[in-house]
């Protein structure tokens, strides 16, 4: 064999034969045309599979292979990997053997030339099933009465885990339920309202058919008879008649909802309006009411999930009932991570300080439509930090936002803004040194002082307010309990009061009508992890959400002392 001889067969090895063309008798030109071969299947390794196996990696064995050769397997061009030009693999995940059948395997080489080789059979089995595992649920709770959120997978329960067929069945509490085949570790199966109308528990399990298969372990899914987890509560401060409370709810992609409540005037007790409703995204961490008593804003974190998000609702004026009207979805960088939601005195505008994205992150602000409560964006403004809290002055002049420093445990700041009154765009006028990881930003009723809770030093920041500028200067600090969240001053300015989340209990202060530095006046218990606190606009009562034990600590307060007083729970 000459030289020329072994070069042309390498040649067609790579997929390339040398076509040439002499011209005249004496000699001539050569042009030189690459061309792929035609290939050809000799065997396939494996050549068959149980349905609802695992992924697995196909070898062919053939000719004419090149680098640029694809495996079809199925009808579908699956990721293929050249080994020689004798054979090659492909990738076949577990979805593509889900059900039983006879599926074809060819080789395509790419024109010029090239072709599809042959075709070769693969068989997928019955065969015995495997016995089914669940890993999880996602949600794997929902307050009662509300349906299964889930934003990943259209409202669906979503069942992790191992073993599962397309043949699958979920059951909740025995009973077979309509069920979606995604992979041989992920089912959702749709569960109605009336699966979730009573708190209590369900048993969660997988069914695959004969011949084996059988029934997966039970996870439990509960139905709790309120919101879990919650953060934060407001009252109507119009009225007075009505409190809601921001439930972040059961994690695993769930959305969190808004629990509301009658207010007795008298008592001061809280009586659930209802079930809660959806906040339309994850995360509810942060609620507030219009001054005027007519709409509710939530701000939505998102759980790391998503962006996150501002939900709108209207408030009945007899029942207190929210109607939800709108979500502004979140978008990073922007409104990202919303944190804390506030509205100004006039009711024309909202603003969102958004904890996620690179630090510093912003606040966002808003217009809102005094008839409808519709929201329109109307831009962001940078702040000292990473976003926690924002408040706005009595007098609708200046905004501050808290924000912790990274990286955390470092000393945080307060970032200070005018506000045009005309437009509500903020313009930012400085920061301001708090404690570590500051919680909390508020204002008292005269607009006079500022305080700011530092839940990594576990004290509280005091400022004073200057009145032609709002810039805050510090009067000093004052202990609290661990790990302070919450800070809120009674309308008569003349007591405050903040959730310690870590000694679950409530400090309270006096206030210095002058300087404004507090006086510490002892502790009350709360429940487990108390996380916000709310006043009445009579002064006369107080309530706090504890986000562990699910529910509200109401509480009376002494006109004279301040004291609290406590006169019961209720659950959210």
């Amino acid at each position: 064999m000459n030289s020329q001889t072994v070069l042309m067969r390498m040649l067609a090895i790579l997929g390339i034969v040398s076509l040439s063309f002499l011209a005249g008798c004496g000699g001539g030109t050569t042009s030189t045309v690459n061309t792929n071969p035609t290939p050809t299947i000799t065997t396939i390794s494996p050549n068959s599979a149980m349905a609802g196996g695992a992924g697995f990696t196909l070898t062919i064995n053939g000719t004419n292979f090149v680098a640029a050769s694809m495996v079809n397997f199925g009808g579908t061009v699956r990721s293929t990997t050249f080994v020689s030009a004798t054979q090659l693999t492909a990738a076949i995940p577990a979805a593509a053997i889900a059900s039983t059948g006879t599926l074809t395997v060819t080789v395509t080489n790419a024109a010029h030339g090239g072709g599809i080789s042959n075709a070769m059979n693969f068989t997928i089995t019955s065969g015995p099933s495997p016995v089914p595992t669940i890993n999880s649920l996602s949600p794997s709770c929902a307050p009662e009465g509300e349906q299964v959120l889930n934003p990943f997978v259209n409202g669906q329960l979503l069942v992790n885990g191992q073993n599962f067929l397309a043949s699958s069945v979920v059951r909740w509490n025995g009973n077979d339920r309509p069920t979606t085949f995604h992979s041989n570790s992920q089912l959702t199966a749709q569960i109605s309202a009336s699966d979730i109308a009573a708190a209590g528990t369900a048993g969660v399990t997988v069914f695959n058919p004969a011949p084996g298969g059988g029934n997966s372990n039970t996870t439990t899914f509960t139905i709790t008879a309120g919101g879990v987890s919650p953060q934060s509560i407001t009252v109507d401060q119009h009225t007075g008649k009505f409190a809601y409370v921001a439930n972040d709810g059961c994690g695993d992609s769930a959305f969190g909802n808004v629990s509301m409540y009658t207010i007795n005037p008298t008592t001061g007790v809280l009586s659930s309006i209802g079930p809660p409703v959806a906040s339309h995204d994850e995360g509810a961490h942060s609620v507030t009411v219009d001054p005027f008593g007519k709409f509710a804003y939530v701000a939505n974190w998102g759980e790391g999930d998503t962006a996150g998000s501002v939900s709108a609702y209207t408030i009945n004026a007899t029942t207190g009932a929210l109607t939800y009207t709108e979500t502004i979805n979140g978008v990073c960088p922007g409104l990202c991570g919303p944190w804390s939601v506030a509205v100004d005195p006039s009711g024309k505008f909202a603003y969102v300080a958004n904890e996620a994205g690179f630090t510093p992150t912003n606040v966002s602000m808003f217009a809102i439509n005094t008839t409808t409560g519709a929201l329109t964006p109307i831009g962001t403004s940078a702040t000292g930090g990473r976003s926690i809290s924002v408040t706005v002055d009595p007098m609708g002049k200046f905004a501050y936002v808290a924000a912790p420093s990274e990286p955390p445990g470092s000393a945080g700041d307060v970032s200070m803004y005018a506000i045009n009154t005309s437009t509500g765009a903020l313009t930012f006028t400085g920061t301001v040194a708090t404690g570590t990881n500051p919680a909390s930003v508020v204002v008292d009723p005269t607009g006079k002082f500022a305080y700011v809770t530092n839940s990594g030093s576990n004290d509280v920041s005091m400022y004073t307010i200057n009145a032609t500028t709002g810039s805050l200067t510090s009067i000093g600090t004052i202990a609290a309990g661990t790990g302070p969240g919450s800070v809120a001053v009674n309308p008569t300015g003349k007591f405050a009061y903040v959730t310690n989340s870590g000694s679950n209990d409530v400090s309270m202060y006096t206030i210095n009508a002058t300087t404004g530095a507090f006086t510490f006046m002892g502790t009350i218990a709360a429940g487990m992890t108390p996380r916000s606190i709310a006043i009445h606009p009579s002064g006369n009562f107080a309530y706090v959400t504890n986000s562990v034990s699910n529910d509200v600590s109401m509480y009376s307060i002494d006109a004279t002392t301040g004291a609290l007083t406590l006169i019961g729970t209720i659950g959210t």
